[in-house]
């Protein structure tokens, strides 16, 4: 048996005897759904200027900021499905195996696998918001033929309800990942690397409170030589398939509904 198999095998019992298993996922998760992460080698921020997302550059100047994030959050990655990944994560938290996905990806491919009990620590690009009377509206249900999108309540700008450099993270979104840090007896990193403050500390925190840490990455993260118990290296859906096979497999003989 290989060393990836018997992680593999490791990682399914602990998430067996798991009370409760927090999913903490990143860009590299979304990644093979086709939308690129923003730091690193063909990340978003190699192709365009990052204060493009600066609340204060956006308030000076909506129209500039909004045809680019049209451009990178609607017409391209308003595309994107759930992958593997995602989806098993869904299966787990039908199963009683995840209570809890905490994710610093803006995609919501998460709810669209089927995960109810999702936090969204930078927010979601598929809800815009009005910064004068604060109604949120579903981005399908507002035209982005004319820039930028103004409120149809008030008249005021609208903004994609994802965190801008400048702005605070979400009081829920927050107050969850605490929480899942203090609770947790597993955590299960998916597609982070640990760089980005403050998201990059609650594994660090479950660690500490004695959670035993999962981590999928296709390379060693900041997380690997400081609180990993398990390394799987390798993508999010192969490695997400191979574990999803170690868990559901025995159910999924007397279970023809489980993941395929």
């Amino acid at each position: 048996m290989t060393v990836i198999n018997i992680n593999i095998q490791k990682a399914a019992e602990v998430l067996r005897r798991s009370n409760f298993t927090t999913a903490y996922t990143g860009a590299g998760i979304s990644v093979e759904s086709g939308i690129p992460p923003f730091r690193g080698e063909g990340g978003l921020w190699t192709k365009y200027d990052p204060n493009l997302l600066d609340i204060d550059h956006f308030m000076e100047d909506p129209l500039r900021a909004w045809t680019i994030i049209k451009e990178i959050f609607y017409d391209y990655f308003g595309k994107a499905k759930p992958n593997r990944a995602h989806l098993i994560l869904a299966e787990m938290e039908k199963r009683g195996l995840l209570r809890r996905t905490i994710t610093q990806n803006i995609d919501n491919l998460h709810q669209e696998a089927g995960c109810q009990h999702v936090y969204d620590f930078h927010g979601n690009s598929k809800r815009l918001v009005c910064l004068s009377c604060f109604s949120y509206f579903p981005a399908a249900e507002v035209s982005l033929d004319h820039l930028p999108p103004t409120c149809r309540m008030c008249g005021g700008l609208l903004k994609p309800d994802f965190v801008f450099f400048g702005e605070g993270i979400p009081h829920i979104a927050m107050s969850a990942a605490y929480e899942a840090a203090t609770v947790s007896d597993v955590f299960l990193i998916v597609g982070t690397t640990g760089e980005v403050m403050p998201a990059n500390q609650f594994p660090l925190m479950a660690k500490d409170n004695g959670a035993t840490v999962i981590e999928i990455n296709l390379h060693e993260s900041n997380y690997t030589p400081v609180v990993t118990d398990i390394f799987l290296k390798g993508k999010a859906t192969e490695m997400m398939e191979l574990l999803g096979n170690a868990l559901f497999a025995p159910a999924l003989e007397n279970d023809q509904d489980g993941v395929n």
